[in-house]
């Protein structure tokens, strides 16, 4: 567990996520001409899609075939999972151990920087908006959930039957009245038309409200509702068949540690990483270190996998598999032509320089 650090989250009825917010840094002579920024680390948000489907069974669900003709019925109260989609989603986290402070020369041209909240470097002498992430983006665009409408149905009559097996008949009876006067109200041959086209509008939708009601008696019902799954991992190795959660068509998704579902494993192997330096030449490096100093990413290969069965798969970045390098002072002293730069929060690569 050493290459890895783990942490889960349960996201249920798919919320919103705020955008990520920045702030603008001054280099002033009150700070020294300095603004102090952090290098992100990688973390990976595995994000899996869960639809439970809670199913109920209707009082006369045994008379389904009889009255209405229905076969595909809900003959039990029962509850199950499925697992739609895993998704992989990139997100920069301050290093600890990557915290600068850039110094500007009192000469430049009203130097300054828009950081993130959490102090991660977006832009140099530039302006900067915000992009909703990945993660964002996705979350956003899911569907909330359909309701089961919840209508009134037992009328007196119904009630009164007696058995069961009245009860079915007459309510049999009932959507088949429903559906008569439904299709009065269309062809026009009603006694009271409504008088407009979003009062005929509105009684089309009472009726197939209490209709769908009725029916509900007869086939069940079955309530859909989506929630999200979030896993957090920080790689600082290759990763073999690490066990990130579990799966279950009963119980839903449960903790690594939990028997009762199917393992879901993690496959992370770098494709591109910095070379290992030995002590003389990291401490030749970090001496000649100097002014911005930002990312340079690494790569790797993520698969994700259950009863092998690939759930995801693609090449993300991963910082802790690169390098650090710094853009030279001298950049930004220029007073005709000041330097601006762009970053990716991210990973704290450099997006854009322009001059």
């Amino acid at each position: 567990m050493k290459n890895l650090i783990i942490a889960v989250s349960l996201l249920i009825s798919l919320p919103l996520f705020s955008q990520t917010k920045v702030v603008k840094r001054n280099a002033l002579k009150s700070n020294n001409f300095g603004i102090t920024y952090s290098l992100p680390k990688t973390s990976l948000i595995v994000n899996a899609e869960v639809k439970k489907y809670t199913c109920k069974a209707g009082p006369y669900y045994k008379y389904a075939e009889k009255y209405l003709g229905v076969k595909d019925i809900v003959t039990e109260d029962k509850v199950y999972y499925e697992l739609l989609k895993v998704s992989l989603f990139n997100k920069g986290i301050p290093d600890s151990d990557q915290t600068y402070i850039v110094e500007f020369k009192s000469g430049t041209v009203a130097p300054y920087a828009y950081l993130t909240e959490e102090g991660l470097l977006c832009s140099i002498n530039a302006e900067y908006t915000p992009q909703e992430s990945e993660l964002e983006i996705a979350k956003k665009n899911k569907k909330q959930p359909v309701k089961v409408a919840d209508a009134s149905v037992y009328s007196e009559e119904l009630l009164m039957a007696g058995s069961v097996a009245k009860q079915a008949e007459v309510a049999a009876k009932q959507i088949y009245r429903i559906r008569e006067s439904r299709l009065n109200i269309l062809t026009g041959d009603a006694d009271n038309l409504p008088p407009d086209g979003e009062a005929m509008k509105l009684v089309i939708q009472q009726l197939e409200e209490q209709e769908k009601a009725l029916t509900n008696l007869f086939t069940g019902i079955v309530v859909e509702e989506v929630s999200d799954y979030d896993v957090t991992i920080i790689p600082n190795d290759d990763l073999d068949k690490e066990v990130i959660f579990r799966f279950s068509s009963l119980l839903g998704i449960v903790d690594a540690d939990d028997l009762g579902g199917t393992p879901v494993y993690l496959n992370l192997k770098a494709t591109e990483r910095a070379p290992v330096l030995d002590e003389k030449e990291a401490a030749r490096k970090a001496k000649s270190m100097k002014g911005i100093i930002y990312n340079l990413p690494g790569k790797a290969n993520v698969e994700i996998t259950m009863n092998k069965r690939t759930l995801y798969k693609g090449e993300v970045q991963i910082t802790q598999f690169g390098t650090q390098e710094g853009l030279a002072p001298v950049m930004f002293e220029d007073k005709k032509s000041p330097v601006k730069v762009y970053f990716y929060p991210e990973t704290g690569a450099i997006k854009q320089i322009i001059q």
